[in-house]
């Protein structure tokens, strides 16, 4: 995929590797970022009509948002890579951070025009880099859990070593498969931008059976919005980026998760999704480039 040239302005970027870290280096054009979550002023209303539910959910729900909570894949031991000084510096540390911050900056214009035609208030998420182990809104943040979205402080965050492991590990390869690792999490801030949250963790509580169920429906849709918002820049996709995202979404699937653990797979466990099913949810946003059609909660409202 071709990614635009990065303006240090629209994205927000906090970066916790090396000795420092903490404290998020704004942008400057437009967004902004809040603390401590709360954002459930939209009440009903739903960006184009879309009627998403989300919960702000425990760190172990939340985290690994590509993979396993549980740290089924634990990074290797590496020197503390160190951070920049400012959004500009800590995107260039290296070809990976300057790829994520591209697509923040992709993601950014894709959505948020979105959510002004729908008349939305929309704030910018942080990306947050760490190496090992960081802070978070939601609690410590480690390697082995992956990327995750925090809803608590907005914020994405990502040791960059997982691009390693999906490649070595997970055998998911390509620069889009690294892509629709960002434009998951950033789904899952989509939808939490919408303001229901409350909405799924009531659900949760009145039903704790179908707590798994429902997790993997707000995942599955995140990797719809995923595909949605390549589609919306199809001019920019590349010969294989579309083969190389449903690879990654069938090496991240649950199941296939499990099989590799050696332990067999049970639905009724699944948080994530089955690799089928989240290969069919991406597919579905990449070839409908419509967020309508990400509604994985629609057999709910009958």
């Amino acid at each position: 995929m071709r990614l635009d040239d990065l303006d240090p302005n629209q994205v927000n970027i906090d970066d916790q590797r090396g000795q420092g870290g903490g404290f998020p280096r704004l942008g400057g054009g437009g967004g902004g970022f809040s603390i401590g979550g709360g954002k459930m002023g939209c009440g009903t209303i739903l960006i184009l009509l879309i009627a998403a539910f989300v919960f702000k959910a425990d760190l172990g729900q939340m985290m690994g948002g590509m993979g396993d909570a549980g740290g089924a894949l634990p990074g290797q031991e590496q020197p503390r890579v160190a951070a920049g000084e400012t959004a500009g510096e800590s995107c260039k540390v290296d070809k990976a951070s300057l790829e994520s911050c591209q697509a923040l900056q992709m993601l950014n214009r894709t959505w948020e025009p979105l959510f002004q035609q729908a008349n939305i208030k929309f704030d910018r998420p942080v990306l947050h880099f760490y190496s090992q182990s960081g802070q978070s809104g939601c609690g410590a943040a480690q390697s082995a859990m992956g990327p995750f979205y925090c809803p608590s402080d907005e914020g994405i965050y990502i040791d960059t070593d997982f691009y390693k492991q999906m490649e070595t590990e997970l055998g998911a390869s390509g620069q889009f498969a690294r892509l629709y690792v960002i434009a998951h999490e950033y789904g899952h801030h989509v939808q939490n931008e919408l303001g229901t949250s409350n909405q799924v963790r009531q659900l949760q509580q009145r039903s704790p059976r179908q707590a798994n169920q429902l997790s993997v429906r707000l995942e599955l849709q995140a990797d719809c919005y995923a595909g949605v918002w390549a589609a919306k820049n199809a001019d920019k996709l590349e010969p294989g980026d579309m083969e190389s995202g449903l690879n990654a979404a069938k090496s991240i699937g649950d199941d296939t998760l499990i099989a590799k653990s050696g332990r067999r797979p049970v639905e009724e466990a699944f948080t994530h999704g089955s690799s089928a099913q989240r290969m069919t949810w991406l597919k579905k946003g990449l070839e409908t480039g419509n967020e309508d059609s990400c509604d994985t909660f629609a057999d709910l409202k009958r």
